[in-house]
């Protein structure tokens, strides 16, 4: 067992990186299947409105619109209830915000509720671990509802527009099952072996726990598939094939990481799935439907533990509320006429920790400073005719997918432009003014957001280290004592590992999140990295399985 109060001091405050956080990374192996959902979502009702010349009130379809970029890393059963749940939350959001704006016209109770409500969406969407986009989309939508002139006997009309473009954009999310039903889970499994095949290739730190989080989600993926099928059976096989590796030292490094490369390939190609022989000491059949069940049951309850009072995801939620209306009432203050803009600004900025807060804001900023020069350049087209206008808001709504898994910053200089333009749709505004307001909004926001961000603590990411710590040797403890029976049962095996996996990802997640913490109590550092080391010694053991109980446990290796 490991001494959790072995700790180590860390500095409060850290140094900010400033050329990091611009830098371009390599795009996502899926940013195609939401850019084109969010297009062929958004085309279909802005196509009607604009045939019934109706097209000021695409805000209300684009709202439903926007559901299609969420649950594309999901396996289509579970995504199906996923986006059930974010259309229902954005319906929820823009009643809220609509019926508010029907009833007052108060500035600062329009903004006091858009604060609130981001700071709602902010907690929702961190304890349901909903994302890409996370909650900035229902932020934005909710926040420029609350500053569109309504009537209450609208709102009905306007919210049944976003119900049925929300119904658009499941059918759009779930028509790819009718080609490909385990297409998430191949990806998922084809991005496990990649990284085993990175880990073989060049073992480290970094590849190591790289490699256990993707085999984690991929089996995650497979547990939240449904019904067992030939090919989940076949994928499930390979999984423990790429969680094998994690533990082998083979003689040919090279050859196994190629091979590993090219069953990656095999997998996520639209051919049929390889089905090399079982890993070594492994059953023939792994895929259970009982433990989807089990895996299912916990959800509510994994849900209410990380809203529990004490729960780290709290401070953030503050920083938000507290961030957001600071940032509305200081523009509001100057004059600005839409304090939303500043709402949405700083609520996109709140990350896990500081540090990724500043970086999300240098990365909010610069976009969307150079976003509002796009905008000046292509409005006086877009003004030309109404399929221009849409022809614009569909592009700059799939660049935006597809530049921002390069960087934030990038897909930001695509949303920009998008979001003013849909402006447009009501009816042309001042230029300048649009431009002005957009540039004092953003600086306001990212200034006084990252501000709150500094000022509200949150010492609570400590707690979660230390938790993830006391559950972490837990599971290697349940691990251990599975290996120790003298026949363990493939089942019993199989859970042990996923639940040490998963206790390991969730310790480095804690960890690094607390890292990069101000003001933070003295972080278990030396015990987390013991028992990370234990585990992983443990994980080696669960997945080879042969000769490996009687020795590791005699060495103290186990």
């Amino acid at each position: 067992m490991s001494n959790t109060s072995i700790r180590t001091r860390r500095p409060s405050v850290r140094r900010i990186p400033l050329a990091a956080p611009l830098r371009l990374a390599r795009p996502s192996d899926m940013w195609l299947k939401p850019a084109t959902s969010v297009v062929v979502a958004t085309a279909i009702p802005n196509l009607v409105l604009y045939s019934l010349d109706r097209l000021d009130l695409v805000m209300y379809t684009m709202a439903g619109s926007l559901c299609a970029l969420y649950g594309h890393n999901l396996p289509y059963a579970r995504r199906a209830r996923t986006l059930v749940g974010v259309v229902l939350g954005m319906l929820a959001g823009l009643a809220v915000s609509l019926v508010t704006a029907s009833l007052t016209g108060s500035t600062a109770v329009l903004i006091a509720v858009g604060a609130l409500l981001a700071a709602g969406q902010k907690l929702l969407c961190d304890a349901t671990r909903i994302g890409p986009p996370g909650p900035v989309i229902f932020t934005f939508v909710s926040s420029a509802a609350l500053f569109t002139p309504q009537e209450t006997g609208q709102v009905p009309g306007h919210l049944a527009l976003t119900l049925g473009a929300g119904a658009v954009s499941w059918l759009v999310a779930l028509a790819p099952a009718l080609v490909r039903r385990e297409g998430p889970e191949r990806r998922a499994t084809a991005r496990a072996l990649n990284a085993a095949a990175a880990y073989v290739a060049e073992p480290g730190h970094r590849t190591r726990h790289a490699a256990v989080a993707a085999v984690h989600a991929a089996w995650q993926t497979l547990l939240a598939a449904g019904r067992p099928t030939p090919v989940r059976s076949a994928l499930e096989r390979l999984v423990v094939h790429a969680e094998t590796a994690l533990s082998a030292r083979g003689q040919d490094p090279a050859g196994d990481a190629d091979r590993l490369r090219e069953w990656a390939r095999q997998t996520r190609s639209r051919g049929p799935v390889p089905t090399p022989a079982p890993a070594p000491g492994t059953a023939a059949e792994l895929f259970g439907v009982d433990a989807e069940r089990a895996a299912r049951g916990g959800t509510l309850r994994a849900l209410l533990h990380r809203l529990a009072p004490g729960s780290p995801l709290l401070p953030v939620a503050v920083r938000t509320l507290i961030g957001c209306a600071l940032a509305g009432y200081i523009c509001s203050a100057v004059g600005v006429g839409r304090p939303y803009w500043a709402i949405v600004t700083a609520a996109s900025l709140y990350q896990a920790n500081v540090t990724l807060s500043w970086n999300r804001t240098l990365q909010r900023t610069l976009g969307n400073l150079l976003g509002v020069l796009v905008f000046a350049a292509v409005l006086p087209v877009a003004r030309m005719d109404p399929l221009a206008l849409i022809g614009f808001c569909l592009f700059f709504g799939f660049a935006a997918e597809a530049l921002i898994t390069r960087n934030y910053w990038l897909g930001s200089v695509a949303v920009t432009p998008m979001a003013l333009l849909v402006l447009e749709y009501a009816g042309s505004h001042p230029a300048g003014e649009l431009i002005g307001d957009r540039v004092l909004d953003t600086v306001i926001g990212a200034a006084v957001g990252f501000l709150a961000a500094v000022l509200v603590t949150n010492r609570r990411a400590t707690g979660r280290v230390e938790q993830a710590l006391a559950a972490a040797e837990q599971a290697r403890a349940h691990a251990v004592q599975t290996l120790a029976a003298p026949a363990p049962a493939p089942a019993a095996l199989d859970a042990a590992r996923r639940r040490l996996t998963g206790s390991l990802v969730e310790l480095r997640e804690a960890d690094d999140t607390a890292a990069g913490e101000w003001w933070q109590r003295d972080l278990p550092q030396e015990a987390v990295l013991a028992a990370e080391q234990a585990g992983h010694r443990t994980l080696a053991a669960t997945a080879t399985r042969q000769g490996i109980i009687a020795p590791a446990q005699e060495n103290g290796a186990v």
